[in-house]
């Protein structure tokens, strides 16, 4: 049986940036420094760090299988048309990359959030809701008012962030992502 996957979305309109603020303040307080690929340079070195950070993080998706090969992944997420580097935003702890929220604008008029992931050394301290509303930011400067994503069911962390950030169910799209 297919898995049927939990569509949602954020209406970026009616999105308040400001009940989420503290978690930006947080990881500034605590030596996390948010920023974008753009910012620390979409470089052969960045790619393969990004690649690497996003191969770990993925690996706690339910039945996500085999990650791409680096060749591949630069094919699919990389060198496409909706791929920018200003909307990868990173989480750096001391250098290390630690996280990352990757959204794109896709040409049916909508953001999408591609994938946010952190290290588990890091979870529970907000980051990842601080890369978040980054991304948000990303898709609102691009006039989107709405920002999508798609999870695994059995993806009860991802599903929930998402929830308390103010996303919605939303019904499967032909043709889209």
């Amino acid at each position: 049986m297919a898995v049927e996957w939990v569509r949602l979305k954020l209406d970026l309109d009616a999105f308040d940036d400001a009940r989420f603020e503290p978690y930006l303040q947080r990881c500034r307080q605590t030596g996390i420094e948010l920023t974008t690929m753009a910012a620390v340079g979409d470089t052969a070195e960045h790619r393969r760090a990004l690649y690497d950070l996003n191969k770990t993080c993925s690996a706690d998706i339910p039945e996500r299988g085999e990650f791409y090969t680096y060749d591949e992944y630069l094919t699919r997420r990389i060198e496409t048309p909706t791929y920018d580097p200003h909307g990868v935003v990173l989480a750096l702890d001391g250098g290390s990359w630690v996280g990352m929220a990757t959204t794109s604008i896709q040409p049916e008029g909508h953001a999408f959030s591609e994938m946010t992931g952190l290290l588990a050394g890091h979870r529970g301290r907000g980051i990842s809701l601080a890369m978040k509303l980054l991304a948000i930011g990303f898709a609102r400067s691009h006039g989107t008012r709405w920002l999508r994503t798609f999870h695994h069911p059995d993806n009860a962390t991802a599903i929930g962030m998402n929830r308390r950030l103010g996303f919605v169910s939303d019904e499967p799209r032909a043709a889209t992502r």
